[in-house]
């Protein structure tokens, strides 16, 4: 049985988005950190857009690529990688919007059960960015897709 995700404004500049994925957090922070696996879950099925490529040097320091095919031309998100604990805690830059305008995103996972508790916070340096942003829009879709995804590979 599939959880819920919850979306939460935490003040003018932060957003939290949680929800409880029914397979171990080794395997969650692997979707969520190789290229190949990542691709298959991310996108939301309902968005007219796919990923075209996706780069990803998970290490601290590391960067990542995301390019989508949007009108009328590609669409790019990137940034780097300030913290990687291995199965537990991701934070990273937003840095399309350019360096003072970046968002950082921490994204954890917490074993419960067997199961994977997976946090993610974005906190942006303004609440006109938060607002522009549509940071979480898609998160509750994408987070259903990592979710089928992460079970089918347990069988």
């Amino acid at each position: 049985m599939k959880s819920q995700t919850t979306v939460q404004r935490k003040s003018e500049r932060e957003v939290i988005v949680s929800r409880t994925i029914n397979a171990p957090p080794r395997l969650v922070f692997e979707a969520w950190t190789n290229p190949d696996l990542f691709k298959r879950w991310w996108v939301p099925k309902s968005f007219p857009v796919s990923l075209l490529s996706c780069e990803m040097d998970v290490r601290i320091g590391g960067k990542y690529r995301l390019v989508f095919d949007s009108a009328p031309q590609p669409m790019e998100f990137f940034g780097r990688y300030l913290e990687v604990t291995p199965f537990s805690r991701l934070v990273w830059t937003n840095d399309e919007g350019g360096e003072e305008a970046a968002a950082i995103t921490t994204v954890t996972f917490a074993e419960r059960d067997g199961k994977t508790l997976l946090t993610m916070r974005d906190r942006h340096p303004s609440k006109e960015a938060l607002d522009a942003s549509g940071a979480t829009d898609a998160m509750p879709e994408s987070l259903d897709q990592l979710e089928d995804f992460v079970v089918s590979l347990l069988h």
